[in-house]
């Protein structure tokens, strides 16, 4: 009640600032414009500079206008034009419009650099802050998901600042990570999330490691996407880069400008399960003789009862300003959103001070830095996807007994039994929460020896620290466990630093060649530790566990610290870029890095790139075309690296027990670098004026000396060794992006972007395979369903096919390898290699709609092609469940019979295909424009996030990742009873002053 009245009061603030706005005395002026041919442009934008009045040319060019007595100066654009400020000499006034190449001459932030976009020879993409996807962004990665092609975005869960799954041209890695990396403002990530981890029956989610980041502070993110690209990061850019820019002060009057939002998001939808009245119809048929002992009277949702409106509120503000020697920017932000689950919520505070100066009378030495601090308090909701049959609050609420109500006479949750939870009793025993901090500060002095020779310096350290703490009180969920309810605590601490040494030389050497070159040494050292205290034996007292640990049983008592072993690089890099009459263009990389990963044997390796492209449209059978602005054609190859795995593998490493240590781990000192390989061939092209641009890239990826942890067999010493896996990954595709002006006449503009990637991935070479995905669940313990094997994609589904259900028995038929089907085929050892959870194709599609003031936008994302694994219908929602437990509506089926006694099997029963279009965001709003002398730039929006999803998959999502991970080789595709989806509408302002 008290949002809807600040809301209200708002919107009635709002009006009463607009409808007070003066009428100032006007002129009415009239004109034409035309093209840099004498051609009339319709459609053209004529306004008078720094205000909101403006009007569009006819289509004879000409336009009527009425202005300020005391305006000066009118600001004309058009699509494909440069904008050109024109004073205001007389009431008639002709206005000679020329082309643009500012797309061209934009510069692009690239590793330990920048350079002109039209120089460009690697497979980039610049997603600037305008294109961002609107709504709740907890992260930075949800900023881009579905803008690029070549780029996979997985929300894996609804938690509020839940992890991310995030691919650049797919997984090339079987057991070292494929994430990208990560680098904000020339810092590199180290990947790693603050938040410790649970235990038992504790929410799994590990949080996503960016979520300090306030997107509002981002100004861009370049996406680095193949070798010639990526080289100049080593042996960490051989699953993609992402570049970072944040937000800078600007020279000029200080400006604040400031944003609020308030949203409400609910459950979008869930699994179909039977209601009360379908459930007693389900027992009647299934099993009648429990008809009378499983109803209870009553007709409720349990799944209602665990979820709420939740509400999101949004603050933002920053101030910027300074002189061309000196800029500045302090910003701020808060948000507090409450997740749909009861119990659930993120608060975040975020601060960030960037400063930029020159020194001396010729202002050659320069000083930059910056600050990010952020606090983040998280509360989480018992969603584990570690469970087994017992499940979690998730599985509680789809399987409750619609009939059952669940609370007693005395308001309290209904007790049923021991492996019967009620979910609302879950929630209250279970309280988990956790802070976490990041600093991040970076300091950066350069000094231009010459015109063309800088010499700059940067160092930054990042330290983050991550406290989770957790109870359970189960004599909430059986009372016979009252004396025995449990706590923990865990910490953990990161500590990174980074040196970096750059010599940038940039000359035009003569009117057709010109050179852009930079040489550099980098030092990264990572530190990581952790503790961890847990105990059982608690009665209630009214206090937090976690602060009297001492009261607990001595045997029950557990503690643990651990210290990464050294993790540092050392590398030298240098870059050199050639361009020759802006027609032709080479690129040439090389680094070598170091490694205290790997084996003695195999510490440094050297990573090149070489890339080549060709301005066809500078060329002069083409230059001066108005129909063709931009053709190039790029060819690039380069060699990058995989590093991201365990510190010390290539070691002797040791687990401490009590008073004891054993070996877990064989040294390798040939342990070597994973190495990707990649070829890139693509064309840029902008015809009709720039209305018309896009690009085409075809790619080949090879990742050979693949990382794997094994186990060692007798009659060698007992552990686990690190090794360079025989064979190679094969990634390989091609990427469309297309881009389209389609209208902008009488006052109308409408853009339309879609992208597509064709992916394609196979494995060769490997001896014997490997497997990964747990499923779990009811009769599941142990049981995987994918592998890494020869002649498949990666995470090939590798399944038992079900045949359906025998109707003179009721149970499940199978196929087994000799082609027969019976219910006699052995699920366990009849399986067959069945589709890949690998998406085909990726798409998005963004627009931009708008009509003087009022504007809309739309950003929808999908995947086509690949095959998801239903576990929470394999294990939850069948009629085993009966007559204790609900079922999916999906499982009764009076056509044939299904017998309760008929178990789950890890089969292609519960293989869905995955293929979806899901509406990410779409936004409506308002530019108000000035109101006073105060407010600038005025503008209210309403957002809608997550609106609806079209596929036929039938779990919460198709958009899912459940972690399934196995000997820590990643999974793919698997839901089990993930944190649902949310829909959230967002109604915000932001303004200036």
């Amino acid at each position: 009640m008290k949002i809807k009245s600040l809301v209200q009061s708002l919107m009635i603030f709002v009006f009463l600032l607009v409808t007070a706005a003066a009428v100032a005395q006007t002129n009415i002026i009239q004109g034409k414009v035309t093209d840099d041919k004498n051609q009339p442009v319709a459609g053209a934008t004529i306004e008078i500079k720094g205000s909101q009045t403006a009007t569009l040319s006819k289509d004879d060019g000409s336009f009527i206008l009425n202005v300020p007595a005391n305006a000066k100066t009118l600001q004309v654009s058009f699509v494909g034009y440069a904008t050109q400020d024109v004073a205001i000499t007389g009431d008639d006034l002709s206005i000679s419009l020329k082309p643009s190449q500012q797309a061209l001459e934009e510069v692009v932030v690239i590793g330990y650099g920048t350079a002109r976009k039209k120089d460009l020879t690697g497979a980039m993409v610049t997603i600037n802050e305008k294109n961002f996807n609107k709504g709740i962004m907890t992260n930075p990665d949800q900023l881009i998901q579905g803008k690029t092609p070549g780029v996979m975005v997985i929300n894996n869960t609804g938690q509020p600042g839940g992890t991310v799954t995030v691919r650049i041209r797919g997984n090339s890695s079987i057991r070292a990570s494929n994430n990208p990396l990560f680098v904000l403002d020339g810092i590199p990530m180290s990947g790693n999330s603050p938040l410790p981890a649970g235990r038992g029956d504790f929410s799994s989610d590990r949080g996503n490691p960016l979520t300090y980041l306030n997107p509002g502070d981002i100004a861009s993110m370049d996406i680095l996407k193949d070798a010639s690209a990526t080289a100049i990061y080593g042996s960490r850019g051989a699953n993609g880069v992402v570049l970072i820019t944040t937000k800078k002060g600007k020279a000029g009057q200080p400006i604040i400008s400031a944003g609020a939002s308030v949203g409400t998001s609910r459950i979008r939808e869930y699994p179909q399960i039977l209601d009360a009245a379908r459930f007693r119809e389900a027992v009647k048929f299934y099993t009648p003789n429990d008809a009378a002992t499983a109803d209870f009277g009553s007709n409720v949702d349990a799944f209602e009862a665990i979820t709420r409106s939740a509400i999101t509120q949004n603050y933002y503000a920053d101030v910027a300003g300074g002189t061309e020697h000196g800029k500045y920017r302090l910003s701020g932000g808060y948000m507090n959103q409450n997740g749909i689950i009861i119990g659930s919520q993120l608060k975040k505070y975020t601060a960030n001070f960037t400063g930029n100066f020159r020194f001396l009378e010729n202002r050659r030495l320069g000083l930059d830095f910056a600050l990010f601090v952020t606090q983040l308090n998280n509360k989480y909701a018992p969603i584990s996807a570690m469970v087994g049959s017992q499940g979690n609050v998730i599985s509680q609420a789809l399987q409750w007994n619609p009939t059952r109500p669940l609370r007693d006479e005395k308001g309290n949750p209904t007790f049923v039994s021991t492996t019967t939870r009620n979910p609302l009793a879950s929630i209250d025993a279970f309280k988990d929460q956790a802070v976490t901090n990041t600093i991040v500060a970076n300091i950066a002095p350069y000094y231009k020896i010459t015109d063309e020779l800088e010499y700059k310096f940067m160092y930054s350290a990042m330290r983050q620290t991550g406290s989770r703490r957790g109870m359970y009180r189960a004599g909430l969920i059986n009372p016979s466990s009252a004396n025995n309810e449990e706590a923990f605590i865990s910490n953990n601490a990161e500590t990174n630093q980074q040196m970096t040494h750059t010599l940038s030389y940039n000359k035009q050497i003569n009117p057709d060649l010109s050179i852009n070159a930079v040489a550099g040494y980098e030092y990264l050292d990572y530190d990581f530790d952790n503790n961890s205290s847990y105990g059982r034996g608690f009665n209630y007292l009214g206090l937090d566990y976690w602060n009297y640990l001492q009261y607990t049983t001595v045997s029950t008592r557990e503690i643990a610290s651990y210290r990464s072993p050294t993790n540092q690089l050392q590398s030298e890099f240098l870059r050199g870029a050639f361009n020759y009459l802006d027609r032709y263009l080479l690129t040439a990389t090389v680094r070598r890095d170091g490694s205290t990963k790997f084996g003695k044997n195999y510490k440094y390796a050297v990573f090149p790139s070489l890339a080549f492209a060709w301005n066809v449209a500078e060329e002069g059978f083409l230059k001066g075309n108005s129909n063709i602005n931009q053709l190039k054609f790029r060819v690039g190859w380069g060699k990058t690296g995989n590093q991201e795995f365990l510190s010390g593998a290539s070691l002797n490493r040791f687990v401490f027990g009590t008073g004891v240590y054993n070996q877990t781990n064989i040294k390798n000192d040939n342990l070597k670098w994973e190495t990707s390989t990649t070829l890139n061939v693509g064309i840029d092209f902008a015809v009709l004026h720039n209305r018309i641009s896009g690009s085409i890239d075809y790619f080949n990826k090879t990742t050979t000396d693949a990382l794997f942890e094994q186990t060692l067999a007798p009659p060698g010493p007992a552990g686990r060794i690190w090794v360079n896996l025989e064979g190679e990954i094969i990634n390989k595709g091609v990427e469309i992006a297309l881009t389209g002006n389609i209208i902008r006449k009488n006052g109308w503009n409408w853009d339309l972007s879609a992208n597509a990637t064709f992916l394609k991935n196979s494995v060769s070479g490997l001896l014997g395979y490997y497997e990964t995905a747990a499923l779990r669940g009811q009769g599941f313990s142990g049981v995987t369903g994918q592998r890494m094997v020869n002649d498949q994609p990666l995470n090939v589904w590798y399944l038992a096919k079900f045949e359906g259900i025998d109707p003179e028995t009721g149970m499940s038929m199978y196929r087994g390898l000799d082609g027969s089907v019976s219910t006699k085929n052995d699920p366990a050892t009849n399986k067959f290699y069945l589709n890949s959870p690998n998406p085909k194709t990726l798409l998005g599609v963004s627009t931009n709609l708008s009509y003087k003031k009022f504007s809309f936008a739309a950003n929808i994302n999908g995947a086509l092609g690949h095959y998801l694994f239903n576990n929470t219908a394999a294990t939850t929602l069948g009629v085993s469940n009966l007559s204790a437990r609900n079922i999916g509506s999906a499982f009764f089926n009076t056509a044939v019979k299904e017998s309760t006694s008929n178990s789950a099997a890890p089969s292609d029963r519960y293989l869905e295909k995955g293929n979806y279009m899901k509406m990410a965001n779409m936004t409506f709003s308002y530019k108000v424009g000035d109101i006073g002398s105060t407010l600038r730039n005025f503008n209210i929006s309403l957002t809608g996030q997550n609106l609806f999803v079209i596929t036929k998959y039938t779990g919460f999502d198709p958009e899912v990742n459940t972690d399934g991970s196995s000997g820590g080789i990643a999974s793919l595709g698997i839901e089990y009873l993930p944190y649902p989806p949310a829909r959230t509408i967002l109604l915000g302002i932001n303004f200036s002053l």
